[in-house]
């Protein structure tokens, strides 16, 4: 719990700040170390105002700076100082003072980080945990920087893959609406004047523009109103949740690329966590909270169970299902010559480089796709409407 205080030092001088501690006798024997004679405390609720994690480029600067100065030899409350001196998002600044003031009241690293569960997630703190006790905290927090870079990368293939459909599907609906708003309903008088017996697809086009115009805001409305429902069932129902998780995994091209963006998240994050020292069950258990689907949680919750119950590493993620036969096999090897930490490595290169060309092919794939659909789309509007006009042309020339 974070305490505003105020307290007298050793020269007589009032000092006012801010201080984790369980209550107030925790406070006031965390500012007797500090040389400071405790006046007045209160409890206050630290508002730091990120989502879940602090900005990842916040992290990759935050780790890649510790991991200079403590491989040169700084302690780490001067690294800390001088990271909060240089930092420019203001409420990450503000996560770095409350690390300082929690190390300052006797806290180690992973203890202050684990108390700002909102900006560093428990990946990271148990990570520098695992650093701290093994004496490899330079090690961990390079690993950590090449983790977030890693993690950027990925966020830029996805973006990549995405921005393009989106643009297009924008085009699509725009061109779309606009020819069902302005242009068909100019054109559907002109042909129903033509006394010729319209074709099924020119009535569809003509009842779609109809309810374009007059029921406009249910098409805004009704999206909206799905994504809420959609939104409160996936907080709210646990088994819904997990089908939809299932149903994004099966979408055809697209779940196959989601499965290995998640697959590649957890064998980096594996692979960093046991490089650390952490055991291969604490390892697994960690991972659980980071793969972001709830089917792959429950594969990867069997293999726990599994290994607690002595079954080997390799087999258990065969039984499980969700790796492919080469990684059992990379894991298999690195089991039997006693290399795992190298084997995991291997596992998360190889899904790291496969998102990278799967990326890449369906970006090729998706392109080609949508503009058949954009395509489609118009060449229905323009037959439907040009085709009865077509028809009465060809009667007057018989």
């Amino acid at each position: 719990m974070l305490f505003t205080y105020k307290a007298v030092s050793a020269e007589g001088r009032m000092v006012f700040g801010r201080l984790d501690a369980i209550n107030l006798i925790d406070l006031e024997m965390r500012l007797k170390r500090m040389e400071l004679d405790l006046v007045d405390g209160a409890p206050v609720r630290r508002q730091v105002g990120f989502g879940g994690a602090a900005p990842r480029p916040e992290l990759i600067n935050f780790c890649f700076h510790l991991e200079q100065l403590t491989r040169a030899g700084v302690p780490i409350l001067e690294g800390l100082a001088d990271l909060r001196d240089s930092v420019e998002n203001p409420r990450f600044r503000e996560v770095v003072a409350g690390l300082i003031e929690s190390i300052e009241g006797g806290q180690t690293l992973s203890q202050a980080m684990e108390a700002q569960q909102r900006a560093f997630s428990p990946v990271m703190v148990s990570l520098i945990h695992a650093g701290e006790a093994s004496g490899r905290l330079p090690e961990v927090l390079a690993s950590l920087t090449e983790s977030f870079k890693w993690e950027d990368e990925l966020a830029a293939h996805t973006r990549k893959l995405l921005i393009y459909p989106a643009f297009v599907g924008a085009i699509v609906v725009t061109a779309t609406v606009f020819l069902m708003i302005y242009l068909v309903p100019q054109l559907k008088l002109f042909v129903k004047n033509l006394g010729q017996a319209l074709p099924l697809h020119t009535r569809a086009l003509f009842f779609i523009s109809d309810l374009l115009i007059n029921y406009w805001y249910l098409f805004i409305l009704l999206p909206l109103l799905g994504v809420g429902a959609l939104w409160i069932a996936l907080r709210t129902n646990p088994l819904f949740h997990t089908r939809f998780d299932a149903l994004k995994l099966a979408i055809p091209l697209l779940g196959d690329i989601l499965k290995k963006i998640i697959l590649s998240r957890f064998a980096s994050t594996f692979a960093m966590l046991y490089a650390s020292g952490i055991p291969i069950l604490q390892s697994v258990r960690i991972t659980q909270k980071v793969v972001g689907n709830r089917v792959v949680r429950q594969s990867l919750e069997r293999v726990e169970v599994s290994i607690r119950e002595g079954q080997h590493v390799a087999g258990a993620f065969r039984d499980a299902g969700l790796f492919p036969p080469l990684v059992v096999r990379m894991l298999r090897v690195g089991e039997h010559t006693g290399d795992l930490d190298r084997a995991l490595h291997n596992v998360a290169y190889f899904y790291n480089r496969d998102v990278k060309e799967s990326v890449g092919k369906a970006q090729a794939v998706i392109e080609p796709l949508l503009t058949i659909v954009l395509g489609a789309m118009l060449g229905w509007i323009m037959l439907s409407v040009i085709g009865p006009i077509y028809d009465v042309i060809s009667k007057i020339k018989t």
